[in-house]
């Protein structure tokens, strides 16, 4: 893992399963889609450095299983995230229906200070739509969440479900949103670039002064 970045944030990704969970991390993290469906089992995991006004943000993003069987497991990795990605199928209704009680769910287990973005993936299918693009955009504004409609297949609005959350959690650092003290919160300070080299520097003259 690069040691180069001033934060580091922990994300999850929740919803119900073949929503496309998966294939939003690996199209984020490596520019890859599968066609074939595999069922997440427990949790899958990815990590990307973005810089933000200067500052490195080191995302760990956390894909959760959306079966009911493997929710008990999952439930255990929302704790202490900055952010949670919750994803629904736009050519599936019930994936829709489902949002309310994935957010109850993840509240009951992450800080308060939490940010949501509500993700209706799948746009490639419009023709197959069965939630409209309105329905997804109320919802998220009612409960003041970031919301997006994505296609992990063409990368369409991929990388801007990172770039407009960690722009928003870079604002609410500088605006003191957080207890940075708490890693409760879903955020620890990194290493910037080069302070590594200055401390050894600075190892160097307090040995210096002690000997002399």
């Amino acid at each position: 893992m690069s040691m180069n970045f001033n934060y580091l944030l922990k994300y999850v990704i929740i919803g119900d399963s073949g929503v496309g969970k998966s294939n939003i991390l690996l199209k984020y993290i490596n520019n890859t889609f599968s066609e074939e469906f595999k069922a997440t089992v427990g949790v899958e995991f990815g990590a990307k450095n973005l810089q933000v006004n200067g500052r490195v943000y080191r995302i760990q993003i956390w894909d959760t299983a959306g079966q009911e069987n493997f929710r008990s497991i999952a439930r255990a990795y929302y704790k202490n995230s900055v952010c949670a990605c919750i994803v629904y199928d736009i050519t599936n209704r019930n994936s829709f229906n489902s949002i309310q009680s994935w957010i109850d769910d993840c509240a009951k287990q992450t800080p308060k200070s939490i940010l949501y973005i509500l993700i209706g993936n799948k746009n490639d299918l419009k023709d197959s739509r069965e939630v409209q693009y309105e329905e997804g955009a109320e919802f998220a504004k009612k409960r003041n969440m970031i919301f997006l409609e994505t296609s992990a297949k063409t990368g369409d609005n991929i990388s801007n479900i990172f770039d407009r959350s960690v722009k928003q959690i870079d604002k609410n650092i500088m605006d003191n949103k957080y207890d940075l003290t708490n890693e409760s919160c879903g955020i620890r300070q990194g290493i910037r670039p080069g302070s590594f080299i200055l401390s050894v520097e600075q190892t160097k003259k307090k040995k210096k002064r002690k000997c002399c």
